[in-house]
């Protein structure tokens, strides 16, 4: 069990992403979280003896919710958890509380949440329903969007810094093949996918593309089919971006950048 007590379970963010090797610890951690949400007693919270602590701790509190891969008709966890799922999730997290201040939302193995699910998870976690508290509980927090990780406060149980530059780095490849690839519509999509990255990680997104640009140019990586020319004219459009970022341009006109600029005529490429 992993012992927390909170001195003001008010100032709880609503999010938050909880790593650790095995599943069970993140649930613990999260189950922690949850009954000093839903908490009744006085001081430090949960206090393991009100009777919403106890409701909590025997998994029948009304007001905590666990979402999991559903089953098969074998009784098999499906592969994914689904956008319908989260949609619902959604929706139940607009109704009021039926016995807490608060709701509690775990979802258990977020990294298996599809792309359209974690979408639909974005969503919610920017535009938060008053009073919900979400607990995300992987053990692998890079397969989630960078964007969803960036709405989250992490937890890493264990103690070492949450690994963000693995995402990064998988966005900034995903990025550049959009690039390599040459179709304007797919980097739009793309772009407009990731444009809610806050001001760090977007700074990061550019100095993980910067680095790969310059492991292509030294033919230390696949260059995807991408001309020298148009590796290093992509290294000026991220230099670019790196100076607006510095002087607090916002990460979504960084996208638009991106989207308009990435791909330039055929004459560029080969």
């Amino acid at each position: 069990m992993v012992e927390m007590k909170i001195a003001d379970p008010g100032r709880l963010s609503h999010a938050y992403l909880i790593s650790a090797p095995d599943i069970r610890a993140a649930l613990s951690c999260a189950g922690e979280l949850a009954a000093a949400a839903v908490c009744t007693g006085e001081g430090k919270k949960p206090c393991g003896q009100c009777r919403a602590c106890h409701k909590a701790a025997e998994n029948i509190h009304p007001d905590v919710i666990t979402l999991a891969r559903l089953e098969d008709e074998k009784g098999r966890p499906k592969r994914e958890i689904g956008v319908d799922q989260i949609r619902q999730l959604a929706a139940d997290a607009c109704i009021m509380p039926n016995e807490a201040e608060r709701k509690v939302y775990i979802i258990r193995e977020a990294e298996t949440m599809n792309v359209p699910a974690q979408n639909a998870a974005l969503k919610l976690l920017e535009e938060p329903p008053l009073g919900a508290l979400f607990l995300l509980c992987t053990t692998n927090a890079s397969q989630l969007l960078p964007t969803v990780r960036s709405r989250c406060v992490e937890l890493n149980l264990t103690g070492a810094q949450a690994a963000p530059d693995q995402a990064m780095e998988a966005l900034a490849a995903a990025y550049i093949k959009a690039v390599a690839a040459g179709d304007r519509a797919r980097l739009y999509s793309w772009c407009a996918a990731n444009e809610g990255l806050d001001g760090r990680a977007a700074a990061a997104f550019v100095d993980c593309v910067q680095e790969q640009l310059g492991e292509m140019l030294c033919a230390r990586r696949d260059c995807l089919g991408l001309s020298h020319r148009e590796l290093r004219r992509l290294c000026a459009l991220m230099d670019r971006c790196a100076a607006y970022l510095r002087v607090n341009v916002g990460p979504k006109h960084i996208f638009g950048l991106l989207a308009v600029d990435s791909i330039a005529g055929s004459g560029n490429r080969g």
